[in-house]
């Protein structure tokens, strides 16, 4: 999780944007609840009479009220009430002659507190008038002793404490709804006109809490999915960067089939887990938090139903990710395995047609995937034990509050409305519970892909540009010099290049010759810092290329690798890759010393002609020609063919080496080869043995001089051509 929210680190302003709009959509789920119990309690059990106290009645109800009060509080009620003037909204009683309306001033119903102190100087009061008008007997008992005895005020009060110190604090709410009701009825105030008024009402701002959490949830998923695509993007990005600046060490750490899972199904993995993170995993906790303080204030003595069902919730995830978090490792490892034998298969296809394998690699592919399927097959088996048992829970609590609020609704602790609203809080609480045991499901696999993601992006580089890197000058040739350099792959144990020390210099052809494994092209891999050499330096220009930067070292530089690599476009596109300001001009200059204008004019769109990826539709000694015109078309000082002619025929071959002895006339030039007869021109050869210099100078001296090398020549010259150089030699 820590790396996941690392990678949400630079959205973070995005991230309090969607966390302030979730607590607005908290705050309408968690509201309307209690406007269903409102509607339930008050819209429909009490007529819509919301009103812990009456703000009209008659003169006579008012006086049989007061004669409830306590004798040193009636000056009190007396002081809130006057004769009313005139109905007024939406109190629109009917006008009689039986007496005065007695209203509460407005003074007093704007005052909170003087209605507080109203409600519980009156609220026993009228409970006392409601059971004396529906025949309850301990009201009518009271009443009966207070108009017997009323001389004994003291002890009527003492007995009425008594009496209601047993009755539930709800029974006295219901009770004053009731009289205010019959008070009102009483006066010709049309109740169902309220009721009416206070049901709409209430729907029509629980319908505007419910669109605007339907706003508030539109604008979440908007903002995370941003969000999420915001980081897959960034991530995809930093990786391409990253792995674009590997040396050929990190390669060798690093698959391919790996660093493409890594890039496309790892990064997926992180994307959709951070978009589901900001919309469900953030909202949870908000949810839960105000669930349970929602809770709280309904009935506290049902919160140990939450704790019970939480508790059993997390019981469940806890065993699941015991069993299951294992196994998410092993299916990432499992994914690279099979997109390893993929890319084998599908890069070898021409290979194993040849050989008749296809049983064999269909076994092999079989394998993998079978492995992989079976791996994935248990994690889903477990987490689809997940939800039966959360569904379980969740209707298991709701039967149980269900039985506890029947108890307490029929001791009149509770109200039908507050147990609806309980149950609500109750599966909003579980839901976010549920939520984010969803994503339990995702974040063990989303993790293992973050960890591998950043392992790329926190991997050391072994090759470095310096701090304060030395710039080439504007007049330099291009010299390159080896100077006593030895090298060893990283983590072998013996070098594969031992003191190699020799100058390459401009205008010249410098030929590295040598048997299968000699080093040569690991030498030439060394001078565009491929990899660092392990001992000595190699200097162009007089400037150690590890003093400079790698991109200023590599702009002087025309590198031909041993495999033609083309990419997906046009040929055009790919002469001019390491130049893409070049003319047309250029171009064709450098199509037709590579000696590959012939096959372009062609084609019916000549330099237009599209290139398959990997430069599939065309030949080998094709790709290998346009590989060298995109060297040429370049301009570099330094030009580096590792056995870049071994496609060519003999005639196609000295034709480009004429070509190019003309353009490379004020250019280093050196070339890997197999061949003797593409370096017998060579100013310079340098004959490799077993990552060592075996000889050093010309063609003919190098027959004389150099062992390895004759071995070399006899092997692929006639022998007439070999007495022939000899002679010139002797």
């Amino acid at each position: 999780m820590q790396k996941l929210f690392k990678f949400l680190k630079p959205y973070a302003g995005a991230v309090l944007a969607i966390f302030c709009v979730l607590m607005l959509q908290a705050y309408c789920d968690l509201t309307l609840p209690a406007y269903t119990s409102d509607i339930v309690n008050v819209g429909i059990q009490q007529k819509g009479i919301d009103e812990k106290i009456p703000f009209v009645l008659s003169e006579e109800d008012f006086l049989q009220l007061l004669l409830f009060v306590p004798s040193g509080r009636q000056e009190t009620v007396k002081e809130a009430y006057e004769v009313s003037s005139g109905p007024s909204e939406p109190y629109m009683y009917e006008k009689n002659n039986e007496g005065n309306i007695m209203a509460l001033k407005e003074s007093v119903q704007e005052d909170e507190e003087k209605m507080e102190e109203l409600s519980e100087l009156l609220g026993k009061p009228m409970l006392l008038c409601v059971g004396s008008a529906s025949g309850n007997g301990a009201a009518m008992e009271i009443e009966k002793q207070m108009e017997e005895q009323f001389s004994a005020m003291p002890e009527i009060e003492k007995q009425m404490e008594e009496q209601f110190s047993a009755m539930p604090e709800t029974m006295v709410e219901q009770s004053a709804a009731v009289y205010i009701q019959n008070v009102y009825e009483k006066i010709g105030v049309d109740t169902d006109r309220i009721e009416t008024g206070y049901i709409l009402w209430t729907g029509l701002k629980m319908l505007a809490l419910a669109a605007a959490g339907m706003i508030a949830s539109i604008i979440v998923g908007l903002l995370a999915s941003r969000v999420g695509a915001r980081v897959g993007r960034g991530l995809r990005k930093d990786v391409f960067r990253k792995v674009v600046g590997f040396s050929n060490g990190e390669f060798d750490k690093f698959s391919t089939a790996s660093l493409i899972t890594r890039s496309t199904n790892d990064i997926q993995q992180i994307q959709l887990l951070t978009v589901m993170i900001l919309r469900m995993v953030l909202y949870a906790p908000i949810l839960a938090a105000g669930g349970i303080f929602k809770v709280f204030r309904t009935n506290a003595d049902m919160s140990w139903i939450i704790a019970l069902a939480v508790g059993m919730i997390v019981m469940v995830v806890v065993v699941l990710f015991a069993v299951v978090m294992p196994k998410f490792k092993v299916v990432q490892n499992m994914v690279d395995r099979l997109n390893l034998v993929s890319r084998e298969i599908l890069t070898g296809l021409a290979v194993i047609r040849a050989f008749s394998t296809e049983k064999y690699e269909e076994k092999r592919f079989d394998a993998a995937n079978k492995d992989l399927t079976r791996t994935n097959l248990f994690v889903n088996r477990a987490m689809t034990f997940m939800m039966p048992f959360m569904m379980l829970i969740m209707n298991g609590i709701a039967v149980l509050i269900v039985w506890v609020g029947g108890h307490s609704i029929n001791d009149g602790s509770m109200q039908v409305g507050d147990m609806m609203a309980f149950i609500q809080y109750t599966m909003q609480i579980i839901m976010s519970f549920l939520m984010i045991c969803m994503i339990s499901v995702m974040l063990p696999r989303a993790a293992v892909s973050a960890d591998r993601v950043d392992e790329i992006l926190t991997s050391s580089t072994l090759i470095h540009d310096a701090e304060n890197p030395v710039h080439f000058g504007e007049n330099g040739k291009g010299e390159v010099r080896f100077e006593h350099v030895s090298f060893r792959y990283p983590g072998a144990e013996e070098d594969v290049l031992h003191d190699i020390s020799f100058t390459a210099k401009p205008g010249e052809t410098t030929a590295l010759i040598g048997s299968t494994g000699s080093g040569k092209s690991t030498l030439v891999n060394l001078i565009p810092r491929f990899y660092d050499v392990t001992e000595g330096k190699i200097t162009i220009d007089g400037i150690d290329i590890r003093t400079t930067t790698q991109q200023e070292l590599r702009e002087r530089l025309g590198y031909v690798p041993q495999k033609g690599v083309l990419f997906s476009g046009d040929i055009e596109s790919n002469i001019l890759y390491g130049n893409p300001k070049g003319s047309e001009e250029e171009m064709q200059e450098a199509a037709r010393i590579a000696q590959a204008a012939d096959f372009i004019e062609e084609k019916q769109k000549k330099y237009k002609s599209p290139i398959a990826q990997g430069g599939s539709n065309v030949s080998g000694g094709q790709k290998q020609r346009l590989s060298i015109a995109r060297a040429v078309a370049k301009h570099p000082d330094v030009y580096i063919f590792d056995d870049s002619f071994s496609a060519l025929d003999y005639k196609t071959d000295v034709k480009l080496r004429a070509a190019l002895k003309e353009k490379t006339n004020e250019s280093t030039v050196l070339i890997v080869a197999q061949r003797i007869s593409t370096i017998l021109h060579a100013e310079q050869i340098i004959v490799l043995d077993d990552g060592k210099v075996a000889g050093m100078g010309t063609h003919r001296e190098l027959l004389k001089n150099c062992e390895e090398y004759y071995q070399i020549a006899s092997s692929q010259l006639s022998e007439r051509e070999l007495e022939h150089d000899m002679k010139e030699v002797g």
